[in-house]
């Protein structure tokens, strides 16, 4: 199998756990889809676009991914993977217990699913019941038909999958996919819902709806974690595991409603505060920024203020950066400047940085001068400001760092001028670099982000050099020197090599030319190893 097989089943073994404990069919089906994406391997070459996302400054990177999606049209024949999606079912449980012509339709039907031919497949499993219904196979195969038809799509199919799936509750109680075919319905009426079948979008919404009206008491303190989940979704210690499951299915239904009928929905889960909804809040808040309607900013704002559970109140402020709107940055502000949980407050300035704002940008900045913020938070605001590359900010900043006593928020300053690529930032790291009233090590500091800015030009740092008497600078300069690739950058160094009189000095530069990849470099050591 090649290399892409092979990826193909590594990652089909961490989706689903160990092979061995899935079946033999679960295993056909993961090694065909590897084969699937085996001979799809020319067209992942559009895939190179992905790679556009390793930045993720102000999602530039995204630009690439149109592109790679176009690779993507090769790996139709993955469609195995998505029964991974069904229920697994053991070697020994699955594998058929009697021979005859129920044993052989039933297989036959297992290969028309396997091969993607659902309509024919649901056929098949449908004539297992009708000519055997007291077979053993009876029951899964209304299960399998259910499926089938779910996956050939369309509204006449998806409700008569939904009556498959009653039926089968109705007549095979003790089936072993009866419990996935709760999960299996809740599936299909989120997709009836998002085509606008108004019955099944009130299933969605009742079950995803509380279970009960929650009592006025005193929010509970968030539990302590149990450790890693086993799988995705797991239902907290004591909570009802199949209930569970089926409205966190519903939940993700609700993506397909519009925002005027699934924010009430929403906002009924993210009020509830017993411990087995935890993990459904986490998603709620999810789905609420994914709504742009009128309660949105209100809703995310109180899931933030007053939630038990941190990750709850981390995840609202964050979301809240992905909406666009005044309210929005004055929640966010209200936020920073209330909240008493230091993640939280870490978020709210994240989020604040996302909004390209002026007001957002006022906030952060007033943030950063409040005697009472603690350091580590003011730092984050610092770098976030530096993003922001406007001459509010670089007017701000400048004025800022001589006030500052703190020499790790000088060192962000420094960083974040750095960051700003504009004249006036270029000049004041020089600037600050020869200031003898500065200390030298946020001088040393300046020089080595000058250092890395390309339009930073040589000339000017070797001027810095010649005017420079204190050896700490210097030793700087000839760091900096050996990490520029132009050769003004090595004539430098071959020139302080020769003639610098501190033997000190001369020796470093000779080691970073060493290091040089310059043919001129190697030349003049020759010269110093063999002199004339």
């Amino acid at each position: 199998m090649s290399r892409i097989g092979c990826m193909t089943l590594a990652l089909a073994s961490l989706a689903v756990g160990p092979l061995e404990s899935q079946g033999a069919w679960k295993r056909a089906e993961i090694e065909r889809a590897a084969r699937a994406l085996d001979a799809a391997g020319p067209a992942l070459v559009g895939l190179e676009g992905l790679k556009g996302l390793d930045g993720l400054k102000g999602l530039e990177g995204l630009k690439g991914l149109a592109a790679g999606l176009d690779g993507l049209m090769g790996l139709e024949g993955l469609w195995s993977l998505d029964l991974l999606n069904a229920p697994v079912i053991r070697d020994r449980e699955y594998e058929p217990t009697q021979q005859g012509p129920v044993d052989s339709l039933y297989r036959a039907a297992r290969q028309a699913l396997s091969a993607g031919r659902y309509q024919a497949a649901a056929d098949e499993f449908r004539r297992v019941w009708e000519r055997y219904p007291r077979s053993s196979y009876a029951g899964d195969a209304m299960y399998w038909s259910a499926f089938a038809l779910y996956r050939q799509g369309g509204t006449q199919n998806l409700r008569a999958a939904v009556q498959l799936v009653t039926q089968q509750a109705e007549q095979y109680r003790d089936a072993r996919t009866r419990r996935d075919a709760d999960v299996l319905a809740t599936r299909i009426r989120g997709e009836l819902a998002r085509l606008g079948d108004p019955s099944a979008a009130e299933s969605i919404a009742v079950l995803a709806g509380p279970a009960a009206p929650v009592p006025p008491v005193a929010a509970l303190a968030p539990a302590a974690p149990s450790g890693r989940r086993g799988r995705r979704d797991a239902p907290p210690q004591g909570c009802d595991d199949q209930d569970y499951e089926l409205r966190m299915e519903a939940l993700n239904a609700l993506l397909q409603m519009d925002a005027e009928r699934a924010l009430p929905i929403l906002q009924q889960v993210l009020a509830r505060r017993d411990a087995c909804s935890v993990e459904m809040r986490r998603k709620a808040v999810f789905l609420v920024s994914q709504r742009r309607g009128a309660d949105t900013e209100e809703t995310l704002l109180a899931a933030a203020r007053s939630d038990p559970d941190g990750e709850v109140r981390a995840q609202a402020v964050f979301w809240l950066s992905q909406v666009p709107t005044d309210q929005a940055v004055s929640a966010l502000d209200s936020i920073l400047a209330e909240s008493g949980d230091r993640e939280v407050q870490e978020k709210a300035i994240f989020a604040l940085s996302q909004h390209r704002s002026e007001r957002a940008g006022q906030i952060l900045r007033r943030y950063v001068e409040r005697m009472d913020a603690p350091d580590e938070l003011k730092a984050n605001a610092i770098f976030w400001l530096g993003q922001r590359r406007s001459p509010e900010t670089f007017a701000f900043l400048r004025d800022l760092y001589p006030r500052l006593a703190s020499l790790e928020l000088k060192e962000k300053v420094i960083f974040s001028m750095s960051e700003m690529r504009t004249e006036e930032s270029r000049r004041w790291l020089l600037d600050l670099a020869n200031n003898r009233s500065e200390s030298v090590e946020m001088r040393k500091k300046g020089l080595f982000w000058a250092g890395q800015r390309r339009d930073v030009p040589v000339a000017d740092l070797a001027r810095l050099y010649d005017s420079n008497d204190d050896r700490e600078i210097k030793e700087q300069l000839i760091f900096v020197y050996s990490q520029r690739r132009e050769g003004e950058a090595v004539d430098r160094l071959m020139s302080i090599a020769e003639t610098e009189p501190d033997r000190e000095l001369r020796r470093k530069a000779i080691f970073w030319l060493g290091q040089s990849k310059d043919p001129r470099a190697a030349e003049f050591l020759l010269r110093l190893i063999n002199p004339r």
